[in-house]
């Protein structure tokens, strides 16, 4: 019995309501910047490869511009998606986000998987997770397009893909300083200088943020405090116009982080003397040791993450003298990330690991494009090569380890090397610490080269004024490989291997490769029942790529490639909606159902005891079904003050029918809230002295979310409501700024994140959300 239920009267009934509720865009392609009011029908987006007004595209589409986010006080992405019904995005570092579109999350570091949602950067696919994280200053534009659009965005796009473009240089010169203050010490320089005629254009822009962490380590091994921040990005954009009819754009960007250490506190073991248990821990102070003694194996005695990220973009663009237009897209970009981090939570060396992030990406795309008055088209072809390893090393105190892991097994005293000594004791410290002081090294890797080539076509065409229909396939060869080593000797103290799912290769790196065919089609319809309403509806088909997990296992003496396919997960998204766009009004509705074959989830690997090791696979979860609506409304009641309003409604999970196991069936998909919404005012006043005041007061709201399939209500974050504003003046015709700015302003005590690594060990950890955070901004102009 499929999971989804079309019975709901309450929900065709709420989606029948608002079928009136228009939607609110906000993108523009960049032939759209010479009027920065363009509202309603005449914003302009290129999310067809086409421009067209957004009113026009028969997708749903939620698309933010660079001057939206600063209204919005927002800083980073995880923090714009709480105003993007059906998007979720979870920072647990900029080495680990998680992109969450519809309830489908894309969060795997592992080089041998693919992912689910396509995150571009001025046209190129980002999606490697390791690598994907992107500081969000100087932007143009945030598109985020829902549903598989693998036509438009690649194969990647599986259930939906998050679009940033960069703000591009222009004629003439202007430039940006802008720098802030706040709690936790919170620090921001940044802006941008322009330069340019109508010929050559440059654009150098950047931004640097620092922050004390909100979480205080009471460790003494340990320098910072657990989440602080530095953070720096700096992009430099070249435009080159030789004609009227050609222009390219060159763009380099470098992204830098050397941020303290994540909070993954434990919720079993206390930190102190009378520190509370459970998910209660993650909002007082932390007692996370680290392993010092294993710096040479781990890479770093501190906590923290150092990540650099090289970016270069090159776009050529050139109009015929008839309909025709020819667009090359070509990028390259490497990432490299080392974070150290504790993942048991506690003072005791115990399970203490490292993640090594290695990669490049390069991609070229070549589209031609015909818009006439009945037809408009593209097609082309596209080449990504990606090649990466996730390294990880373990480090540990061997009696420490022991103890700690016969313990939380529940093995009798007898085969304890420390008879019945606590792992932690109640006021947080380590009574085995120095006893058995072996230190311990073991590391494994996933190693995955992955090449896509691909051709595709789309095209629209209007049978009559009111009616458009659209098609479009992609064709795709893919070719994947993956490698696996793992160095894992036996332990001192037992003679035997220290984690028992960890088999050493013996210096082998086995490997194994396959090839892939796959056709990824979409349809669309238009209606238009005026110049101000459409309806429209879609049927797509997405795609993750299939899976090659490769291991190692026993064969008496003998350590053998252990190999294995995991077959593609499809889904099929069909999807209805309406939108709007008439006068002081905008908006939209869509209803949407998406229904998966192989749904792939990570499972925790146990050793031959049923234990866990620690390691997660990947498998096949069987069907799994989504049912949703999303609806978005913005009204400029006057022409200082609009208001803004959206929400998301999920109902989505793998099926009831037991394919894969008893635990997952039923399951709701993690990081998917059942409910979504958000809603404010934008006041932007002007006075005949040259001074305006703005305020941008907004309230977000998600309904409970659970963090891993299987679902664990223990492992699961209810119901959080956020208010947010910013708001200030600015003078001398808009060239001087001051404002200010507040992000969960009643300081709401929430989970980031629950589970984790220590969860596969029995000791789930938690990691708190951001406090409250305000400060002040000035901003110059010249």
């Amino acid at each position: 019995m499929l999971r989804t239920r079309f019975t709901r009267a309450s929900l065709i009934a709420l989606a029948t309501t608002l079928a009136a509720t228009p939607h609110a865009a906000f993108a523009q392609d960049d032939t759209a910047t010479e009027d920065d009011n363009a509202s309603g029908n005449e914003i302009i987006v290129t999310t067809q490869k086409i421009e067209q007004r957004a009113l026009d595209v028969p997708i749903t589409i939620t698309a933010t511009t660079g001057e939206r986010i600063r209204q919005l006080g927002v800083g980073d992405l995880d923090e714009l998606s709480y105003y993007v019904p059906g998007l979720l995005i979870q920072e647990q570092s900029a080495n680990n986000p998680g992109v969450v579109i519809r309830g489908i999350t894309s969060d795997s570091g592992s080089a041998q998987q693919g992912p689910r949602v396509t995150l571009y950067y001025n046209g190129v696919d980002i999606s490697r997770s390791r690598g994907s994280y992107q500081a969000i200053y100087d932007l143009e534009r945030v598109e985020v397009v829902k549903g598989p659009q693998a036509t438009l965005f690649g194969t990647a796009s599986a259930v939906g893909a998050i679009s940033l473009v960069s703000a591009k240089p222009e004629a003439g010169f202007s430039a940006e300083l802008r720098g802030g203050y706040g709690n936790f010490n919170q620090t921001l320089l940044g802006g941008f200088v322009n330069i340019g005629n109508d010929s050559l254009a440059f654009r150098l822009a950047g931004e640097w943020r620092t922050r004390d962490g909100y979480v205080e380590n009471l460790n003494a091994n340990q320098e910072k405090e657990l989440y602080a921040q530095d953070q720096l990005g700096l992009r430099a954009s070249l435009r080159w116009t030789p004609t009227d009819r050609t222009t390219v754009d060159l763009i380099g960007t470098y992204d830098q982080q050397r941020n303290g250490g994540t909070p993954f506190v434990s919720g079993r073991f206390p930190a102190f003397a009378g520190a509370p248990g459970g998910a209660a821990n993650a909002f007082r102070d932390a007692n996370l040791s680290g392993y010092p003694a294993g710096a040479a194996a781990l890479g770093d005695d501190q906590l923290g993450l150092n990540r650099e990220v090289y970016d270069v973009n090159l776009t050529i663009d050139h109009q015929f003298e008839d309909d025709w237009s020819f667009t090359t897209v070509n990028g390259y970009r490497k990432f490299d990330s080392a974070e150290v981090f504790d993942a048991d939570g506690t003072a005791a060396p115990f399970l203490e690991f490292a993640e090594i992030a290695e990669g490049w990406q390069v991609s070229h795309e070549g589209r031609f494009t015909y818009s006439g008055s009945k037809l408009r088209a593209s097609f082309g072809w596209n080449a990504f090569i990606e090649d990466g390893r996730q390294n990880v090393p373990f480090a540990t105190e061997e009696g420490v380890f022991l103890q700690c892991l016969t313990t939380l097994f529940g093995l009798p005293v007898a085969s304890r090397p420390f008879g019945t000594a606590p792992c932690v004791a109640a006021d947080g410290s380590v009574p085995t610490l120095g006893l058995a002081p072996f230190q311990y090294n073991s590391v494994f890797e996933n190693q995955g080269r992955n090449e896509a080539y691909s051709l595709f076509a789309d095209a629209t065409y209007t049978l009559w004024d009111k009616l458009e229909l659209t098609a479009g396939v992609r064709w795709l060869n893919e070719y994947r490989r993956s490698g696996f080593f793992a160095v894992a000797p036996n332990s001192r103290l037992s003679g035997a291997p220290l984690i028992q799912g960890q088999i050493d290769t013996r210096g082998q790196t086995f490997t194994a490769d396959d090839r892939f065919n796959a056709w990824l089609p979409r349809f669309n319809a238009l209606y238009r029942i005026s110049d101000d309403v459409n309806v429209f509806a879609t049927v797509s088909k997405g795609r993750r790529s299939p899976v090659i997990n490769v291991g190692a296992r026993r064969s008496g003496t003998a350590v053998l490639p252990n190999v294995t396919n995991i077959a593609e997960e499809t889904v099929w998204n069909y999807e209805g909606g309406l939108k709007l766009a008439s006068g002081r009004v905008s908006g939209s509705v869509g209803v949407y159902y998406q229904v998966y074959r192989n749904f792939q989830v990570s499972v925790a690997q146990l050793d031959a005891n049923g234990n866990p090791t620690g390691a997660f696979v990947t498998a096949s979860a069987g069907r799994a079904s989504n049912l949703g609506v999303e609806a978005e409304l913005a009204v400029d009641v006057t022409d200082w003050l609009n208001v803004f309003g959206n929400f998301g409604y999920i109902d989505g999970g793998i099926d009831r029918d037991g394919a894969f196991s008893p635990a997952f069936s039923g399951a709701r998909f993690r990081l998917q809230p059942e409910w979504q919404a958000s809603g404010g005012i934008t006041i932007d006043k002007e006075f005949d002295n040259g001074i305006r005041f703005f305020a941008t007061p907004s309230v977000t709201y998600r309904s409970r979310i659970f963090f891993e399939v299987p679902n664990n209500p223990l492992i699961s974050q209810d119901a959080v409501t956020l208010v947010n504003a910013r708001a200030g003046v600015s003078f001398a015709e808009g060239k001087y700024e001051v404002a200010g700015f507040i992000r969960n302003a009643t300081d709401e005590d929430y989970l980031l994140d629950a589970g984790n690594t220590g969860g596969a060990f029995t000791i789930p950890t938690f990691i708190p959300a951001e406090p409250r955070f305000y400060g002040v901004e000035v901003t110059a102009k010249f």
